[in-house]
């Protein structure tokens, strides 16, 4: 009884693993039969992914200004912070912070109640000296004296003024005046206050017009001229720009950055520039060029050098023909706003791929769409900025 179950049970595991074996056959034997379809598909150029929509411009050229662009600083045309040349104590404070004051108006007085004591016993003495000497030149004349009291009698007098000068001089040395017309800053001293040698009054600063300062390599500097316009743009103004000339070339080219500074004048009436203020300088060039200029978002930028795609009627492997794009590397010129100039490896009339470019690969079948594609604009305005 026994025996005949053992027999039963593995005839049923027979059959069964026969049974799991076809399954897996017929399922590999359909798949093959679905790959080699697909394959047949594609040979025959019946199966094909759709197009990847694209959009497009024709290039075209423009006439653009040469520029030369760099970084600079405002500076003043006068700029100093006022100190005391003495020590003493505030007397007087002449001034409000923020206004303009004119070459010699007063800042400053400190206490001279000494001094001045001083002083005026000095001209008493130089009164008495001057009393004496016309005393004695009378008595000269007449014989009366000899020569040398009358030269002790000049040099007691020169020594008394001397004197009075003296004072003179220490009394408007704690006497602080504007220096030239500018602009006073924020004061730094109160009423009754002390000042040391050197202490800090206030800052004054005349500018307009006003100077900027910046740089370029040394490889420009065959296109620089004194007089040449420039043009620079501030954060805080957005994009207005400022206007100006180059009035200053450094003669002597900087070691360490090859790059030779150079220094530009503005017309500033309304005080809108400010000395230290980060501008963006733009030197502008006499002599206008025509350029192919594209769309930034058309450069694939990449470490081995950057390139665009080119939109051409292209052939398959079966001869048909499809609209697809082609590679091409460029090199790049200035930018301007949203557009960059190409300088090499595009021509005016081909039509460059604007969007989308990450995607694109040398003969990939493209679909152009431009109902709504990216402007570029020479000077945009984003509402976002």
């Amino acid at each position: 009884m026994k025996k005949k179950s053992f027999w039963k049970y593995l005839i049923f595991f027979v059959v069964s693993l026969i049974l799991f074996i076809g399954v897996i056959f017929a399922f590999g034997f359909v798949k093959f039969t679905q790959i080699q379809g697909f394959i047949t598909l594609k040979e025959s150029g019946a199966f094909e992914p759709p197009p990847t929509a694209v959009t497009t411009e024709v290039a075209k050229e423009s006439e653009w200004q040469p520029t030369l662009e760099s970084v600079g600083t405002l500076a003043a045309v006068n700029g100093v912070t006022v100190s005391t040349d003495l020590a003493g104590i505030v007397r007087q404070i002449a001034f409000e912070s923020g206004n303009k004051v004119r070459t010699g108006d007063l800042l400053v007085h400190l206490d001279t109640a000494q001094e001045e004591a001083q002083l005026h016993q000095a001209e008493c003495e130089r009164d008495l000296a001057v009393i004496t000497l016309k005393r004695d030149k009378d008595l000269l004349e007449k014989h009366a004296i000899s020569q040398s009291d009358y030269d002790n009698a000049e040099s007691s007098y020169l020594k008394n003024q001397a004197t009075v000068d003296q004072f003179n001089a220490l009394i408007a040395r704690k006497t602080l005046r504007a220096p030239f017309d500018g602009v006073a800053g924020i004061r730094q001293v109160n009423l009754g206050q002390y000042l040391k040698e050197g202490d800090a009054v206030v800052t004054l600063q005349a500018f307009d017009p006003i100077y900027v300062n910046f740089s370029l390599p040394q490889q420009d500097l065959g296109k620089l001229l004194v007089g040449e316009p420039v043009s620079l743009r501030v954060d805080a103004f957005g994009d207005r720009t400022f206007d100006g000339k180059i009035t200053a070339i450094n003669p002597l080219v900087d070691q360490a950055t090859r790059n030779v500074q150079i220094q530009a004048t503005l017309a500033n009436p309304d005080w809108q520039l400010r000395p230290g203020m980060f501008a963006k300088v733009s030197v502008l060039m006499n002599n206008r060029q025509n350029v192919v200029a594209i769309p930034a978002t058309a450069i694939h930028y990449a470490p081995y050098g950057n390139s665009i795609f080119i939109v051409a009627d292209m052939k398959d492997e079966q001869g048909k023909q499809y609209k697809g794009v082609r590679e091409q590397f460029i090199k790049l010129g200035q930018s301007r706003g949203d557009l960059v100039a190409i300088t090499s490896g595009l021509k005016p009339g081909e039509e460059v791929v604007t969007s989308g470019v990450f995607r694109l690969k040398n003969g990939l079948h493209v679909s152009v769409n431009n109902n709504i594609k990216p402007e570029g604009e020479l000077a945009p305005t984003p509402a976002d900025s």
